[in-house]
Formats: structure tokens, C-alpha cells, sequence
């Protein structure tokens, strides 16, 4: 039977291939779909997977996931350094992990921040980060890479570096002044983390303040005669004598000032944070993990009512879930395109079986003289549609693997994913078992007018 089928599929190849390649595409399409869109999850929820609460200035839970996390976007407004010192403290915290945003680095996303971060931050199901070569922050203009930054741009230790204001490839003001040096490089994680460039919080501070002097005036003018040049001095003049005079008046109050100054010190000493080293003014977001996880609603009512920045604690999976019901839409929508030209596939199978039939009538009468039964030809074209399906299935598997293949870097380059190249999970074997049998029974259609022509023809023929 094996041979026969193949044999009358040959003699049919053009029209075979075709079918196969149809079947084929449609393959591709479904399992590239489902791989996109499970890749698309894991790899988001890996990236959060070991922050219990990400605290910013309130707004869009969802957009606030996407800028700290995923580098896409921003946070909108930052919060001061008081208001994370007031998180830091707050009994229910474990650790914190201060996030500056605003930078980039040729298109990928610049976070300020410390070495905690490179220390406490999981991805991946609980997984720590770890250094590929060098270590955090040597310097306080050093950076460290992610995986793909380092192999987009072949960066080694040691390099220099130049980020510019702005995100992603909108670029306002490029900190050529400030250059990084490269310290360390992390290794591949599968997540936000590759596409990112880190750097401590005083370089990021520093490449900003450089960027634009403070207290200069663009205005100021040099005197242009003699007679400004002498009423500069008359100026001068004047203010040395004011600082005179009133030089005695601060000698007398400087003792009062620092009494007063211990005896506040001593009144309302705040707990020591003596361990941050460079405190920016603001910040625009911080990482929380939490002592105890049934703690985070009694964290979230407290820094909702807190008086000072208004703040949002973000927990990241339920953040996560409002972002699959807005692309959900768009999930179904491929998911349908797919099923269309699946269907669109096992129709054109039908079509090829069936076109065939009238000019296939003698060979059903030479089998039928040799001894074939009605249920012999039936199980023929049921057969022959197995191979076609099972050929397409086959060729469809490789043709996503090809395609894998070439999309990956782009899709880590642009998006941070990557689709597994490994073999088909339990859901996608489901899938293509779901597309196997669909095949077989529309196979049967032109089956059944076989089984029903060799009764009506036996071992007459019609020309």
C-alpha cells in the first residue's frame, strides 16, 4: 500500500508538492505563533520574575513595568531620595534597589543604579545574575553591559563608552564629555537584562550635570569699555567692604548657629543611611523585595497614604496580567489568521484528492480486476492524505526552524526575545495532532466517492 501511495503521488508531484508546501506554511505559521506568543510570556515573566514590588510616581501599573523593567518607556515623573529612604526603612522590607532612567546607549536603554542590583535582582525563576567577565562599578564612571549590548557592538573591559539623553534611537543631547568605561559584562540571561548598559548613580548624576552648568548665565557678556571695567571694580570694591562689615555679625552668630545645629542633630536624629554613598536628588523608580510576600497589600495601603511623593507599588505579575488582556485581542487574532490558513491548507488537500478522482477511474477498475475491494481503494486515498499531511508537518517543522534561525537575533535586537529552537511541547504536539486528524477526516470526503464509484463502476470503465 506504502508503495502504491507513493507511486501515485509521484506521478502527481507537481500538484503533491504544492499541497505539502500549502499544509507546510500553515504548520510554520501555527507553531510560530504559539512559540512566539509563550516565548513572549516566559520571557516577561522571567524578567520580573524576583521583584516583589516596583515603587514609582503614580500612574499606569502597566507603563511602570514596561520602563523599569523591559527599558521600554518611562516612569513620568521621578521621586526624591527622602521617599526612598522612607520605603527602605519600612518594617516589611527586605531590600531596595534604587532605578534611574532617561539614557540610552545607541537605541538600548541606560539604568542608573548600584551594585544591590547586580546582588538581589532574580530572573528566570529565582536566578542571580552573573558576571561573563569584570565585576560592578570599579569606578563611578564605569558601566556594565548586557550579553547582546556586548555582542551587537563587539564591546570588551575596558572600552569607552557614550550614552546620549533620550530613548531608544531618539537621541537629544549626546554626553561625549562623560564617556564609561566598561567594567564588566554580564552574561546571557534570555531577558530585558541583555539589551540593557548599567552605570553607578553618581556617573549618572555627573553625565548630567556636565551636560548643562549650573547657575551659568548663556547671557553674560565680557565688560566692553573701560568705564564697565571700572565699575566692575567699583562692584568688587563695594562687596569686599559689605563682607567686612558684616564679617564680625557672623563671627557672633557662628557659635549660636552651632549650638543650635547639635542640639537639633540630637533632637530629631534620623536612622543612619551612611551606606549609600551618592544620593541623587531624584530617582525614578525602586525594586522592593519584601520579608514576608503576604506583607505587599499592607506595603501597598501604607505608600498609597504616604504624604510626601505619590507613589504606586507595582506588583509585577498582576501588572503582567493586565498587559496579556490588552495584546490578548491581537493573540486571538493570530491565532485565527493561523487556523485560516491551516484550513486553507487541508481544503487544497481535498481539492487535489478529489480533482483527481474522475481521471484516476481506471486505475480503480485495473485494482478493482485484481482483486481490490471498495474498502482497499478507500484506505488508498486515506493513505495518500496521511502522507500529505505528515509530509507537510515534517516540512513545516523545518521551515520554522530555518526561519528561527534568522529571526532570532532581530528579535533580540529589537525586542529581547528569543523563539526555542527545541522540540515541539506537549501543546504544540496537541496542535499538530489537532491538524493530523482535521486532515484524515476531510481525506475522507473524496475516500467515500472512491468507495462509492468502484461499487457503482466494477469492473466497467468510462472514457
Amino acid at each position: 500500500m506504502l508503495n502504491l501511495c507513493l507511486k501515485s503521488l509521484l506521478n502527481r508531484r507537481f500538484v503533491a508538492g504544492l499541497t505539502v508546501l500549502s499544509i507546510a506554511l500553515s504548520v510554520a505559521l501555527i507553531m510560530g505563533v504559539e512559540r512566539l506568543r509563550t516565548e513572549a510570556r516566559a520571557g516577561f515573566a522571567n524578567s520580573a520574575s524576583g521583584v516583589d514590588l516596583i515603587v514609582a510616581a503614580r500612574g499606569n501599573d502597566v507603563q511602570i513595568l514596561m520602563a523599569t523593567v523591559f527599558g521600554v518607556g518611562s516612569t513620568g515623573a521621578g521621586i526624591s531620595w527622602d521617599s526612598y529612604e522612607m520605603v527602605e526603612d519600612m518594617p516589611g522590607v527586605d531590600w531596595t534597589v534604587p532605578v534611574m532612567m532617561g539614557d540610552s546607549h545607541r537605541g538600548y536603554p541606560v539604568i542608573g543604579t548600584t551594585e544591590v542590583y547586580f546582588e538581589r535582582f532574580r530572573h528566570s525563576g529565582g536566578k542571580s545574575l552573573a558576571f561573563a567577565t569584570g565585576a560592578a562599578f570599579d569606578d563611578p564612571m564605569g558601566a556594565v553591559i548586557g550579553a547582546d549590548v556586548a555582542q551587537a557592538f563587539g564591546y570588551a573591559l575596558g572600552m569607552e563608552i557614550v550614552n546620549a539623553h533620550g530613548a531608544g534611537s531618539v537621541s537629544f543631547d549626546v554626553h561625549d564629555d562623560d564617556p564609561f568605561t566598561i567594567d564588566g559584562v554580564l552574561a546571557p540571561t534570555g531577558t530585558a537584562v541583555d539589551r540593557m548598559v548599567f552605570v553607578s548613580m553618581e556617573g549618572f548624576d555627573t553625565m548630567h550635570e556636565d551636560a548643562i552648568p549650573q547657575n551659568a548665565d548663556p547671557f553674560a557678556q565680557a565688560p566692553s569699555s573701560a568705564d564697565d571695567i571700572e565699575h566692575d571694580g567699583h562692584d568688587e570694591h563695594t562687596d569686599e567692604d559689605g563682607h567686612e562689615e558684616h564679617h564680625a555679625e557672623e563671627e557672633g552668630h557662628e557659635e549660636h548657629s552651632d549650638h543650635t545645629e547639635e542640639n537639633s542633630h540630637d533632637s530629631h536624629a534620623p536612622e543612619s543611611h551612611d551606606d549609600h554613598g551618592h544620593e541623587p536628588g531624584t530617582i525614578n523608580a525602586i525594586f522592593v523585595g519584601l520579608k514576608d510576600k503576604s506583607a505587599v497589600l499592607s506595603v501597598q495601603r501604607h505608600l498609597a497614604e504616604y504624604r510626601g511623593d505619590a507613589l504606586t507599588a507595582v506588583l509585577p505579575n498582576v501588572a503582567l496580567l493586565q498587559l496579556w488582556s490588552i495584546t490578548g485581542t491581537a493573540e486571538t487574532a493570530l491565532r485565527l489568521m493561523a487556523g485560516a490558513v491551516a484550513l486553507a491548507g487541508v481544503i487544497g488537500m481535498v481539492v487535489m484528492l478529489s480533482a483527481a478522482l474522475d481521471a484516476r477511474r481506471r486505475e480503480f477498475a485495473i485494482l478493482r480486476s485484481v482483486g481490490a475491494t471498495p474498502g482497499n481503494i478507500f484506505s488508498l486515498i486515506l493513505f495518500e492524505a496521511a502522507l500529505v499531511l505528515l509530509a507537510g508537518i515534517f516540512l513545516g517543522y523545518l521551515v520554522l526552524s530555518a526561519v528561527t534561525l534568522v529571526a532570532n537575533p532581530v528579535l533580540a535586537a529589537n525586542f529581547g526575545l528569543r523563539v526555542s529552537l527545541d522540540l515541539p511541547t506537549f501543546r504544540e504536539a496537541l496542535l499538530l495532532a489537532v491538524i493530523f486528524c482535521s486532515g484524515l477526516i476531510a481525506g475522507a470526503v473524496p475516500a467515500l466517492r472512491v468507495y462509492r464509484m468502484t461499487l457503482a463502476d466494477g469492473l466497467s470503465m468510462r472514457l
